[in-house]
């Protein structure tokens, strides 16, 4: 009786038309390709193969055998293939990383979505920043990581793939309306963390002067409670008002300054179906927040 081990043997053998060829693109040894061979000779009676100089050449019941057999191995393939996907997106399981602004925004539109499409699918998450993101993604302790790109920064491309998902915004946050930035120079500011101060300062210095930071806060319920007490006045980024929004602040955006957001993952293409999916459905999720209210 033929089975589909010796089959995808003798189709191997039939690419490379030798061997040692087929051996390797197996990860066999040569003398199990020829026992293989040797099996499947006599399960069909016929012989298949035969020497030609230093290497070996198909028989035409070889070359017969061989054409079905790559039909046969390919439709196997495919059938595991899209078994696994389905299997993947019922039971499967995905660890996503992102900052607060967007676990607040993007990501419970993109979870709303895959439970509808996917109930099988369960999404594990984490509040970081981005490059704690990166490096969880690195060490394999997290599926997709939420990262986003101040103006003119380069990411880190070694082993990432990155899907552009959305361009955020930059807002001044102050008491006025109509602010411009020039208008605060002399005023007190509240800065995020010592990465993200860096783009506050390069904000500031495309409008001529340098930021007197006189807070310090990552938490976007804090910042725009501190501008509305008046104790500075702040930048923040659209998904975080979107997050959360005080009637008492004014946002104004600031024109040509904005963050990228990137949906980043590790590794070599293709996808897992489920991180296929999730992926999907955060660029869903990206274009439904940009274009709402």
């Amino acid at each position: 009786m033929l089975n589909l081990v010796q089959l995808k043997v003798l189709a191997a053998v039939a690419r490379h038309g030798s061997v040692t060829e087929a051996a390797r693109e197996l990860h066999y040894s040569q003398p199990s390709v020829s026992h293989h061979l040797a099996r499947l000779e006599t399960a069909t009676g016929a012989r298949l193969v035969q020497r030609a100089g230093r290497g070996i050449r198909l028989t035409a019941e070889g070359r017969l055998l061989a054409d079905r057999a790559a039909e046969i191995v390919g439709r196997v393939d495919a059938a595991a293939g899209e078994l696994a996907a389905q299997v993947g997106l019922r039971t499967g399981r995905v660890r996503l990383a992102a900052n607060a602004s967007a676990l607040s925004t993007l990501v419970p539109e993109a979870a709303a979505s895959l439970a509808r499409a996917h109930p099988g699918l369960e999404l594990s998450l984490a509040d970081r920043h981005p490059v704690e993101a990166l490096e969880m993604l690195r060490r394999g302790e997290i599926d997709v990581a939420l990262v986003f790109q101040h103006a003119g920064a380069p990411l880190e491309e070694e082993g990432f793939r990155f899907r552009h998902l959305a361009d955020d915004p930059i807002h001044l946050i102050s008491r006025r309306p109509a602010d411009t930035l020039p208008a605060h120079r002399e005023a007190a500011w509240i800065g995020g963390c010592d990465r993200c101060r860096a783009e506050l300062t390069a904000i500031c210095a495309g409008a001529g002067f340098g930021p007197r930071i006189a807070s310090s806060s990552d938490d976007m319920v804090v910042v725009q409670s501190l501008v509305a007490a008046g104790l500075g006045v702040a930048t923040l980024p659209g998904l975080a008002l979107k997050a959360h929004r005080r009637p008492d602040i004014h946002a104004t955006e600031l024109a040509g300054v904005h963050r990228r957001i990137h949906a980043a993952t590790y590794g070599d293409p293709p996808d897992p179906p489920a991180v296929a999916a999730v992926l999907a459905a955060l660029t869903q999720a990206a274009a439904l927040v940009r274009n709402g209210p």
